[in-house]
């Protein structure tokens, strides 16, 4: 189905600004947190560092916070607090969105090998975002696909849902740089709900994407070291 947009903005490098975590998080922001060095671990979900960083934001201590997942998977604060959050890492690198009460969705991709792309986006992209690929210089296919999917990735997360949801059953308007400028279907959802999707540069190479649907929120971004354990 068609669905309500907003035009999509990006946040780059100079929007992530040096803080050390907790800052004060009201009802109406976002706050992402980029972690360049990140220890990975079998579940980053339920890892200290993580649970130290949420429970600034919840004014616990670390070992009060636990950490559940959903049926398909999204993690959450036990007990459901007034704290949402999602993360995702790739190549050393977290990040970690948050906010009082609006569900969340962010990934990040970091680039380390060339892949098929074309045949990928053929294969799992709507048929439209597949075309526009195709006009791209092949130098520049690689990266537009790592932007794309992570705008899919981003909104599937916030549903609370994989890619086993289908990256197909969402459809974004691509420019014909090879940008996704808003976000054209959803199928399966039918609230009609606004989605924002803002995509994200933390650094360079880095491309992530943050969605939530219903009211536009403040977003502040800062980098920052791991949180002491």
């Amino acid at each position: 189905m068609n669905t309500k947009h907003v035009r999509m903005r990006e946040l780059g490098p100079e929007d992530f600004l040096p803080a050390s975590p907790p800052l004060p998080l009201v009802s109406d922001e976002i706050h992402l947190w980029f972690f360049p060095q990140w220890q990975a671990q079998n579940d980053t979900a339920s890892s200290l560092p993580l649970r130290t960083l949420l429970a600034g934001y919840l004014g616990r201590d670390a070992a009060a916070v636990r950490i559940e997942r959903a049926e398909h998977g999204k993690p959450h604060v036990a007990g459901k607090p007034a704290l949402e959050f999602n993360l995702s890492h790739s190549g050393g690198a977290m990040l970690v969105a948050l906010s009082r009460s609006q569900p969340l969705g962010v990934d990040m991709e970091m680039p380390r090998r060339s892949r098929p792309v074309l045949a990928l986006a053929r294969r799992w992209f709507d048929p439209a975002e597949a075309a526009v690929l195709e006009t791209l210089p092949e130098a520049d296919q690689q990266a537009a696909f790592l932007r794309l999917w992570s705008c899919k990735e981003a909104v599937l997360k916030a549903l609370g849902r994989g890619i086993g949801f289908g990256l197909d059953q969402l459809a974004f308007d691509m420019g014909t740089a090879g940008d996704a400028t808003y976000l054209r279907r959803l199928d399966g959802d039918p609230t009609r709900a606004l989605w924002h999707i803002v995509r994200l540069r933390p650094t360079a190479g880095c491309v992530g994407a943050l969605a939530w649907r219903g009211p536009a929120r403040a977003i502040h971004a800062w980098v920052a070291s791991p949180p002491a354990a």
